[in-house]
């Protein structure tokens, strides 16, 4: 059996932009303002600027699960396309995480990604001198 992939980190307005591919495994989080049981499906929104992103996540890989409308939630799923053409995630993960610094929480997205673009831009080329003597008297 394989594992699936562990998720990149999206933004919620770039998972609302079409910047994620269809079946992409992510990362992404929200507050949570709606919860559809009947339908198995959560709304969570994320403020960038003066817009206010949406997005649908489905929850039935998760379910029960307490759903705490206004907190702040992190999600861990693959994303699908729907009938209507919009995206939704398939939640393998919606957890609370209510109290998080979203800044902060933003800056590290940021800072993982520019280490990862250094790593696969390849080894920087650096003067590796060695002024140690091979015999440590």
């Amino acid at each position: 059996m394989m594992l699936p992939k562990p998720g990149i980190y999206y933004l919620p307005w770039e998972v609302s932009a079409g910047q994620v591919p269809d079946g992409g495994t992510l990362r992404t989080f929200g507050r949570l303002c709606l919860y559809d049981v009947a339908e198995s499906r959560v709304k969570l929104t994320a403020q960038h600027g003066s817009d206010e992103h949406e997005l649908l996540v489905c929850t039935k890989l998760v379910e029960p699960f307490q759903a705490q409308e206004g907190s702040l939630y992190v999600v861990l799923g693959e994303l699908e396309p729907q009938e209507d053409g919009g995206p939704v995630v398939k939640a393998r993960v919606l957890t609370c995480v209510e109290g998080m610094n979203l800044p902060l929480l933003e800056q590290a997205i940021q800072e993982q990604r520019r280490y990862q673009q250094e790593r696969s831009t390849g080894p920087q080329e650096t003067a590796a001198t060695d002024d140690t003597p091979d015999d440590c008297s």
